[in-house]
């Protein structure tokens, strides 16, 4: 056989098998999160977030919503030499983030059930 017949071979299957690809993974909400940050923040957003009296007050007096939270936190990075990952019950992480041209940093305490916001503030200049 013609390397051009097993050429045409190949990439016939090729587009069948992306076709097919494409037509089970259609409108599912498939992601490849194989980071570690990338992990962490997806765990931290499947759960209820709530808020702890600092971080409330915060988020009050900078006017910030709970989308804005959640953006922050899903776009964020999160520092692991400040977090404490080797507790038993729940991981403590701090995730940073610009938000308005300034630092930010979030204190989130990530449990089996629930996510709690400890602290959120602005980094000093």
């Amino acid at each position: 056989m013609k390397f051009i017949h097993r050429l045409g071979y190949y990439l016939g299957g090729f587009a069948l098998g992306i076709i097919f690809l494409l037509f089970f993974l259609n409108g599912k909400d498939a992601s490849c999160d194989y980071g570690p940050n990338a992990r962490t923040v997806k765990n931290i957003n499947s759960k209820p977030i709530e808020y702890s009296d600092k971080a409330s007050e915060f988020i009050t007096d900078h006017t910030l919503d709970s989308l804005t939270i959640k953006n922050l936190i899903k776009f964020g990075s999160v520092d692991f030499s400040k977090s404490k990952t080797k507790l038993d019950s729940c991981k403590v992480y701090h995730i940073d983030n610009i938000y308005k041209e300034r630092d930010m940093e979030l204190t989130i305490k990530n449990c089996d059930s629930i996510a709690t916001l400890l602290e959120i503030k602005y980094k000093a200049v």
